[in-house]
């Protein structure tokens, strides 16, 4: 099956055709071609997978916008079905639900096939750091594959699935992007909950997304994207659309001898090529110093967040110190010599580096850099791996520790044919403006799709949010109405057309109404122990509003609904006085989810 596993080419085939068995099927013939036992260290049994494309129900892009397609996960990461090990097999347990969000993805059709190899304990950036094999570098086996998410970047640049969750504290979910020709998307911290994830740093870890395309890790980012209340570190950041966000027009370039590539030559003039794409994308450059972010880089494994890493693990290290991999072992060790006062004196050094800081993002609106320095081989790493696990964080360590956003994209390949890539940073927030320049600048490029080979899809056009070709009236559905539901017919024969899936901000309650069937919710806004509640936006013509008003009858009206992507569009919402004996299905999280739940 001579097929690309890019979102928009696995949806086509579908679309005229293919089977969700068929391309399981593929997906295992795939891995077992690829011979590289580092990649995978489990995979979901075929019976588990199969259970899940049951539930998938009829090829339905819009009410699950990821159906069908496989996805891996890095292996400190919860997956119900399979053990959490962090690639150290004395620490495994098994988990008894996945990870937030990862459930976010099995709920709007993405297969999981398995769990991938990493750096232990998500600590390091070389990709070695395991007692399993490591996963090989598909564009020359010599060099590093990169960490600490090594088999999730090596699965998706060989083809092997759609998209691959990482974690990225230092950048673990960008420099095996830009040494597998990948797009890494670092969000913004709290954006995607990491309840259901082993900690490295916990108040800096983010959940990443691997993927061929930008436009590709941005649909499973959004997913995933929502506000939990469940996790301390959550924060209600919504990531706004792509249409709607400005790309960043003044990029900060390091001063020139903040620009190190270590000597390589190669990986300069890739850089300088990459520099010229921007260009084309509109782009002005601007030199910028780029010390205190340097600096800030260095805090990383000197001062309290070693200690952080070590408080993650604790027991089980004070149990267990063997069980870990000898440079882990070391690196968290290390924190038992880090006092109270150091801390807090790491705590200080950061506060003032943020400061000093700040006056950079006024004159620029992202920061352009590699997104690695060289590709050490495998050789150097083994070596000196200390060394080169600082070398690879130059461009990488500070970003967390300072609350911004990350994409690394593919950039121009090294004259030697190895990748070279990029990575835009900008303050937290400003996720939606990267990926929108993101996805030019890897247009641009014209580079191939990881290293399977194939084109890149061409760029679709962006729409702002909730418009169409045909002017009209912007209306969020939260049950009946939605998509395949008893009263979405009504929808399309006035015209309507669906937009996107979207979520409220998080301060409404949903209600199973007692009404004459078909059975309908009803939204309530409330001023406290609010939730976010998924519902889709449909396009109603203007002619056609009129009419539609007509068929709503109470509890229900029409009122104003405020989204997670900031827009605040007309939709369904109920009157408290109109509840009497409804039941609260908040918990659910949305319509669908509770019919699914109420027909088990």
């Amino acid at each position: 099956m001579d097929l690309s596993f890019d979102i928009r080419s696995l949806h086509a085939a579908y679309a005229t055709g293919l089977s969700p068995a068929a391309l399981l099927d593929e997906v295992a013939r795939r891995i077992a071609a690829a011979a590289d036992p580092g990649i995978f260290l489990s995979l979901l049994p075929r019976p588990a997978l199969d259970r899940l494309v049951a539930a998938l129900g009829p090829f339905d892009p819009v009410a699950k916008p990821l159906w069908g397609l496989p996805f891996a996960i890095k292996d400190n990461i919860d997956l119900a079905g399979l053990p959490t090990t962090a690639a150290c097999p004395a620490y495994a347990y098994e988990p008894a639900a996945g990870a937030f969000a990862v459930e976010r993805l099995i709920a709007v059709g993405a297969l999981p096939i398995g769990k991938t190899n990493l750096d232990q304990f998500a600590t390091g950036l070389v990709g070695l750091r395991t007692p399993y094999p490591p996963p090989r570098n598909p564009f020359d086996p010599a060099r590093i594959p990169g960490g600490s998410s090594s088999g999730s970047a090596v699965a998706v640049a060989r083809g092997l699935v759609t998209f691959a969750l990482g974690t990225d504290t230092a950048g673990s979910g960008r420099v095996p992007a830009g040494l597998n020709n990948l797009v890494g998307l670092k969000p913004s911290l709290g954006a995607i909950s990491t309840r259901g994830v082993v900690p490295a740093c916990r108040s800096l870890d983010c959940v990443s997304v691997f993927a061929l395309t930008v436009d590709d890790a941005w649909a499973a980012a959004t997913v995933m994207a929502a506000y939990d209340v469940e996790e301390p570190f959550s924060q209600d950041r919504p990531f706004g659309t792509l249409a709607a966000a400005s790309a960043p027009a003044r990029l900060g370039v390091p001063l020139p001898g903040q620009l190190d590539f270590l000597g390589d030559d190669l990986a300069a003039r890739a850089f300088a090529a990459t520099l010229a794409d921007a260009e084309a994308c509109g782009c002005q450059f601007l030199p910028v110093d780029i010390a205190p972010l340097l600096e800030v880089a260095r805090l990383l494994y000197e001062g309290p967040w070693v200690a952080e890493r070590l408080a993650a693990i604790r027991g089980f290290f004070d149990r267990q110190p063997e069980a870990l991999h000898p440079t882990t072992r070391a690196i968290i060790g290390g924190a038992a010599a880090i006092g109270a006062a150091d801390a807090f004196a790491g705590f200080y050094r950061l506060a003032a580096l943020r400061r000093a800081a700040e006056p950079l993002w006024t004159a620029i609106d992202a920061l352009l850099v590699p997104t690695y320095p060289r590709p050490p081989t495998v050789a150097e790493a083994t070596a000196e791996p200390v060394l080169r696990n600082s070398e690879l964080g130059r461009y990488t360590n500070f970003v967390n520790l300072l609350d911004l956003c990350a994409l690394a994209v593919p950039g121009r390949f090294r004259d030697d044919g190895f990748p070279s890539g990029v990575t835009l940073i900008a303050p937290a927030g400003r996720d939606a403006g990267l990926a929108r320049l993101g996805r030019c600048l890897q247009a641009t490029a014209g580079t191939p799709l990881g290293a399977t080979g194939k084109a890149a899809p061409a760029l679709e056009p962006l729409r702002e949010p909730g418009r169409s070709a045909t002017a009209g009236v912007d209306l969020v559905v939260v049950g009946a109405h939605m998509s395949g539901l008893p009263l979405n017919g009504a929808l399309l024969a006035l015209g309507a057309t669906f937009q996107r899936q979207a979520r409220t901000r998080p301060c409404y309650r949903l209600y199973a109404l007692d009404t004459a069937p078909p059975p309908r919710p009803g939204l309530l806004r409330v001023a406290e122990g609010g939730a976010a509640i998924e519902v889709e936006v449909w396009r109603l013509p203007s002619a056609q509003v009129g009419a539609f008003l007509g068929t709503i009858g109470a509890p229900l009206g029409l009122g104003t609904v405020l989204l997670d992507d900031g827009t605040a569009p007309k939709g369904f919402l109920v009157e408290q006085a109109g509840l009497g004996e409804a039941v609260d299905i908040t918990a659910f999280g949305g319509w669908r989810p509770y019919l699914a739940a109420a027909a088990a």
